[in-house]
């Protein structure tokens, strides 16, 4: 049925006046609404959200591609965005972030579970040899800066004051949600500067710990500090989580192969209980000097005196299990400063810092490292851009080479399954593929976003329901 013109047809235009009456009652959301039921390719839409998860902020492109078989020559497939509603394809903003978008941060979990998890079990490349090498699970952590308040019962109140009127202690028993857990018994007392300067020098601190086992290994085993690196290889995966009081920590799983990586055992001589004391050597070694500015004048940098060391045993992990190991690294890789009740976004001045609706302390950790980001001999530190991070400038997860396989590579063998179930044509016949895109805005609208919402909500209670129903089963479908 063709509509008639407005501009011609005065009973057309009546109801066109009409309609944007109406139209202008409703709200913003409310007329997105309409927008999208109008649309003439609404159901394909929808199949774009769901094959993003429901992503809250997804990538939209332009282009196409064109599957040729490499022999003849002939096109097997050719696919553009011009039929697509829009003119574009959508594919996920893969933001591991859980506060930006909770369907892409799942997806990001699971492979790092699957990472981590085939460097202790083996697979996807790895040989389950690996099993049988020393390997532990560490927390190395940040030292003091000060005291702050913490969970459960706290410092224990005393009549003696500071030298700025604040009390020795507090005497409370603060619950985990208590918003007073970690924050300073004494702001005026907090080596603000030195809890900065610590984040920022935390990946190399990483760095000396992971160069300290190889030094304490040669020591222990007798040989020199360069032949030990010929004899066995240090591999590890560490991800970095926020303490309440705004430092860094690392969780990492430490593991020794042979000179040749995951494939050959390590030498006789180096066992579980070795790798649990070269650990604990190494890490009370490491003593780095501070950036040379006078606005710090602390000590050397070091880890803090908690360290926890659990080994993992002939892969049933001992006290811990090998997929509860790498389910709690994984769970950290979703997660990131806002953790410490901060912000995850890059801060533009100092008058924005002022206005964060977050703690005084949290204000003052990015305040001072956007202050100390303005003095000229720490401008290699590029601390103004990573204020929002609490000074932290490092990778959430990072792993050795020889450790697992790659993000990349689960990206890819995802990618490869998928097209399998998807193909009309044999996967394994040569074929070459010729293609462009390009990219053409991110996001949803307001009513868009609500219904990839719901989608994303309704994938993950499939998820759940699907779980639930393989445990009542007695199938297992691992942690992600």
């Amino acid at each position: 049925m063709t509509r008639s013109n407005p501009y011609n047809d005065p009973t057309a235009r009546r109801a066109f006046l009409d309609r944007e009456a109406r139209l202008r009652q409703l709200s913003d959301v409310e007329r997105d609404f309409v927008r999208l039921g109008e649309l003439p390719d609404l159901n394909r839409w929808l199949d774009q959200v769901r094959a993003t998860g429901g992503c809250a902020e997804p990538v939209h492109l332009r282009g196409h591609s064109t599957t040729l078989d490499a022999g003849t020559g002939e096109v097997l497939r050719h696919y553009s965005t011009e039929a697509e509603p829009g003119g574009r394809l959508s594919v996920r903003c893969r933001n591991r972030r859980a506060s930006r978008c909770a369907t892409c941060s799942r997806e990001h979990g699971g492979d790092t579970f699957h990472l981590v998890r085939s460097g202790l079990t083996g697979g996807k490349g790895v040989p389950d040899t690996v099993r049988t090498h020393p390997r532990l699970f560490v927390t190395l952590t940040a030292p003091s800066f000060g005291a702050v308040h913490r969970a459960g019962e706290c410092h224990r109140a005393q009549r003696r004051c500071c030298e700025h009127g604040g009390r020795h202690g507090c005497g409370r028993l603060h619950p985990d949600a208590d918003p007073l857990v970690g924050q300073p018994l004494c702001t005026d007392c907090y080596d603000y500067p030195g809890h900065v300067l610590w984040n920022a020098m935390a990946p190399a601190l990483w760095k000396a710990f992971r160069d300290n086992l190889y030094h304490h290994l040669a020591t222990r085993a007798g040989v020199g500090r360069t032949k030990v690196r010929a004899l066995v290889r240090v591999s590890a995966a560490k991800v970095a989580e926020y303490q309440k009081r705004g430092s860094v920590h690392f969780h990492a799983v430490v593991r020794l192969d042979g000179p040749d990586g995951p494939a050959a055992p390590p030498p006789s001589w180096a066992t579980g209980p070795l790798l649990l004391e070269t650990v604990r050597s190494a890490a009370a070694a490491v003593a780095l000097p501070p950036p040379d500015t006078a606005a710090h004048s602390g000590g050397r940098l070091r880890f803090g005196t908690q360290l926890d060391a659990h080994p993992l045993m002939k892969g049933d992990g001992g006290r811990l299990t090998d997929d509860a190991v790498a389910a709690y690294v994984a769970k950290y890789t979703s997660k990131s400063v806002e953790a410490a009740g901060a912000v995850d976004r890059r801060m533009e001045s100092l008058a924005e810092i002022r206005a964060l609706p977050v703690s005084l302390h949290v204000r003052a950790l990015i305040a001072t490292a956007w202050r100390l980001g303005g003095l000229p001999e720490l401008q290699h530190l590029r601390l103004r851009a990573w204020a929002h991070m609490l000074g932290y400038r490092g990778h959430c997860l990072t792993k050795t080479r020889a450790f697992s396989t790659t993000y990349g590579q689960l990206r890819a063998a995802r990618a490869e399954h998928a097209s399998g179930l998807y193909s009309d044509w044999d996967s394994e016949t040569g074929t070459v593929v010729e293609s462009a895109w390009r990219f053409a805005g991110t996001g949803h609208t307001p009513a868009e976003a609500l219904i990839a919402a719901g989608i994303a909500e309704d994938l993950a209670t499939t998820r759940v329901v699907a779980r639930e129903d393989a445990e009542g089963s007695g199938r297992s479908g691992g942690a992600w």
